[in-house]
């Protein structure tokens, strides 16, 4: 693991700005207080194609997947974003259960894959700084 550096350290500066765009922190605050679907069913009526919570959901966790792709690619330093990113981990736990669905209907069995593998590393990160952490998360936010 290489240490974090200023690179690292403004690049998440700049994530931070992007979050705070108006209409990111609009889609986020919807995602976060509406987006809990366990089906493609579910996910159909949330957020039917071309509304704006479907707009709003693609917002937020393309964002995360992109975010988790600096990590997956080298870029930015995990265990520095672990540190105080844990909207990504919300994200993760909102698609999830519905993931699989996804990746069919959509025919992309890569759908997502950085938010996936940047998640499962979170995970094994906070069972290793602060075991039970993860789990008294998930069951606040699931």
């Amino acid at each position: 693991m290489s240490k974090a550096t200023y690179d690292d350290v403004n690049l998440l500066l700049r994530l931070y700005e992007l979050r705070r765009e108006d209409k990111m922190r609009t889609a986020r605050s919807w995602f976060v207080a509406n987006f809990k679907p366990k089906s493609m069913a579910e996910y159909g009526q949330i957020c039917p194609p071309g509304s704006e919570p479907n707009a709003f959901s693609r917002q937020v966790v393309s964002y995360w997947d992109m975010v988790a792709s600096f990590i997956t690619e080298g870029v930015l330093n995990d265990e520095l974003f672990f540190q105080s990113n844990r909207e990504l981990l919300l994200v993760w736990i909102r698609i999830e259960p519905i993931l699989a669905e996804v990746r069919a209907a959509f025919h992309d069995s890569g759908y997502m894959k950085n938010l996936e593998k940047v998640a499962k590393s979170y995970v094994q990160y906070l069972e290793r700084t602060s075991p039970g952490a993860y789990q008294g998360f998930k069951a606040r936010v699931g």
